[in-house]
């Protein structure tokens, strides 16, 4: 293939002659590139695909995204050349046979309508596996490139490895890459689907088409190496909106950076989407000053501040939709100067306090989306108050409130009274001045975590079911030494699930497991997001479908 601009004449060739000539599986089983079989443990995030039975199937490559999801080629699921191909279960049964031996059917597919490209669920996720990384930009021209596949080769129609081979960039447009194989190598059937890596090994495009050269059962007279891949560099946050519904407990994150607010989501299998503007997604709101989460039925609920003090709310459903922002003032009346803000659920109801004018309030959203007016339940007892946080525990609500840099803890009991605040120093010992606090119900217990000492500190405790309190256990063994200016808890699957964002601009996550044991911390990535990560908040969602 030439190195010009100008769209090659094979690709005017209707897709009924590509699947004849070109890299399209059309049945048996997976095949492989023409070229070097793959070095053990290289390339594992790659499976083969078979579509169908035996005597009728096809066969494909794909990528693994993550654990639940493959990268693959749409047309692999195409009833006929050139048909749409539609969201959900495949229409022939189609089995992932991964780099570790073990298979897994895939439950549904989520085609991109702009190119030859569809993610693929898994039924059973392949932990242990690490998926692909995706490259940030297009190859520059010229760039030499990995292809890697299960199709046939130029004398195995069932190779026992996968195979990769090596590509030269021609051109590039806004969906597609075309490139020329080096030497011999070439695609052929059975490779569609499969992964093009850039030489830092990330994923560029998935391949689509070829005029396959040398490969087994095709004209021996065809000598061009030439195909085409659709491009992935640029569909980062489309495969995030699809990672985020992946059934199973997730930790849905959101970050305030800089004035903006965004979201991304820790899956089950421990990896992380990228982060989303909620303003972009939800409706702008000019600004936002700190925020808030709960997850209800699967829906996330999100409680923003604005930079001019007014007061939002918004729902992201579990398809990754956003109702627009809504002003909760305008509903349950109004606070001045809110600084901060908590929330939780309660069954079906959203429970939300707000810090105003240095007092704690207190409001509820119910199923049928009606608000209550917001009460001040800080009282006389508890002044200057400047953080506040909520946890549900055997269906009531938690309250910690900060206070001249000291805890006080009180509980709104489930017929609606509030017991008197106390002051949690005395139970669970002193601590330093405290510059951020978040709490999580988990059982029966409450966890509280905080951040003291301008954040150069972190502590843990626990209210017991009996009311007794333990005492305050720094998190440095945990955390490592790190000074943190925002700290989130969440339980999720009945594990307490902490957050911190450090004044050198990382994201840290552990999980306290129910054994009381605490996993290392990760660090999370923070692709989206336009400057350094600030205030957080965590909460649960979970989905489960077939």
């Amino acid at each position: 293939m030439s190195a010009h601009r100008s769209r090659p004449a094979w690709m005017t060739t209707s897709l009924a002659a590509v699947v004849g000539a070109g890299l399209l599986s059309s049945g048996g089983t997976a095949q492989a590139v023409i070229g070097t079989p793959g070095a053990d443990g290289r390339h594992a995030y790659t499976v083969k695909l078979n579509l169908g039975d035996e005597a009728n199937g096809r066969a494909c490559t794909g990528t693994l995204i993550d654990a639940s999801w493959v990268l693959t080629a749409a047309s692999c699921f195409a009833a006929t050349p050139g048909a749409t191909v539609p969201a959900g279960r495949p229409a022939l049964k189609t089995t992932a046979t991964l780099s570790d031996g073990r298979t897994a059917d895939v439950a549904e597919l989520a085609p991109r309508v702009d190119r030859d490209v569809v993610l693929a669920r898994l039924a059973t996720p392949a932990g242990g596996i690490k998926g692909v990384k995706l490259a940030g930009a297009a190859p520059a021209a010229a760039a030499e490139l990995t292809a890697a596949g299960f199709g046939r080769t130029k004398t195995q129609w069932v190779p026992a490895k996968l195979h990769t081979g090596t590509f030269t960039l021609d051109t590039t447009d806004a969906t597609t890459l075309a490139v020329t194989g080096k030497g011999t190598d070439t695609l052929c059937k059975g490779d569609t689907g499969g992964p093009l890596l850039n030489a830092a090994g990330e994923l560029v495009g998935v391949n689509s088409r070829s005029w396959q050269a040398g490969c087994l059962g095709t004209d021996p007279d065809e000598t061009r190496t030439g195909a085409i891949a659709a491009r992935a560099d640029d569909l980062r946050q489309w495969i995030d909106e699809n990672r985020a519904r992946t059934p199973g407990w997730q930790t849905k994150t959101l970050v305030q950076s800089g004035s903006g607010l965004y979201q991304g989501v820790r899956l089950p299998d421990g990896s992380w989407t990228g982060f989303a503007d909620v303003q972009t997604k939800a409706s702008g709101i000019n600004g936002v000053r700190s925020a808030a989460a709960a997850g209800i039925n699967g829906d996330t609920h999100v409680l923003a501040i604005s930079t001019n003090g007014g007061l939002f709310h918004t729902v992201r459903k579990p398809d990754g939709t956003w109702s627009a922002f809504g002003d909760v003032f305008s509903v349950a009346n109004s606070l001045g100067n809110p600084t901060q803000v908590s929330a939780v659920s309660l069954g079906s109801d959203l429970h939300v306090v707000a810090v105003a004018d240095g007092r704690a309030f207190h409001t509820v959203r119910n199923a049928a989306g009606q608000w209550t007016p917001f009460r001040d339940v800080s009282g006389g007892s508890v002044t200057n108050v400047t953080a506040a946080a909520t946890a549900g525990v055997r269906g009531e609500l938690h309250v910690g409130l900060v206070s001249g840099g000291k805890p006080y803890h009180s509980i709104r009991q489930a017929n609606g009274n509030w017991t008197a605040w106390g002051d949690v120093a005395l139970a669970a010992g002193p601590s330093g001045p405290i510059s951020s606090i978040s709490a999580a119900g988990a059982g029966d217990e409450t966890h509280f975590v905080i951040a003291t000492d301008n954040g150069a500190r972190q502590f843990h405790t626990i209210r017991n079911p009996d009311g007794t309190w333990s005492l305050w256990g720094e998190l440095k063994a945990v955390l490592g030494t790190v000074t943190a200016k925002s700290v989130s808890a969440a339980a999720v699957n009945g594990e307490v699930q902490v957050a911190v964002t450090t004044a050198d601009g990382k994201l840290l996550h552990t999980t306290r497991h129910t054994n009381r044991s605490w996993d290392a911390p990760v660090t999370a990535p923070l692709q989206g997001l336009p400057a350094t990560p600030g205030s957080l908040a965590v909460t649960l969602t979970a989905t489960f479908t077939g």
